[in-house]
């Protein structure tokens, strides 16, 4: 059983999820290269391309994130925070 999962606690998403965030963040936003922790607005991230990411995101994982929700977490760790939030809610 995943310990994670008997405590109730997120795994840890600087792991596995959060990088295929920042590689799907490199994809829309035409960078070579997206850290964990990178803010999406410095990258050059805009409506636009955050409307993607939210589009592949329910597509890829099954969680429709909203806009807001979205923009306020800024980095791919703490959007896959929001995917396993997601993910155990429904």
């Amino acid at each position: 059983m995943n310990p994670d999962a008997a405590s109730g606690t997120a795994p840890d998403t600087s792991g596995s999820r959060a990088r295929e965030v920042a590689a799907l963040w490199a994809e829309v936003l035409g960078v070579p290269e997206v850290g964990v922790e990178d803010d999406f607005f410095a990258l050059g991230g805009n409506s636009l391309s955050g409307i993607k990411i939210i589009e592949r995101v329910a597509q890829d994982h099954g969680v429709q994130l909203s806009v807001r929700d979205f923009y306020l977490a800024q980095t791919p760790a703490r959007v896959a925070e929001l995917i396993e939030r997601g993910r155990a809610e429904a």
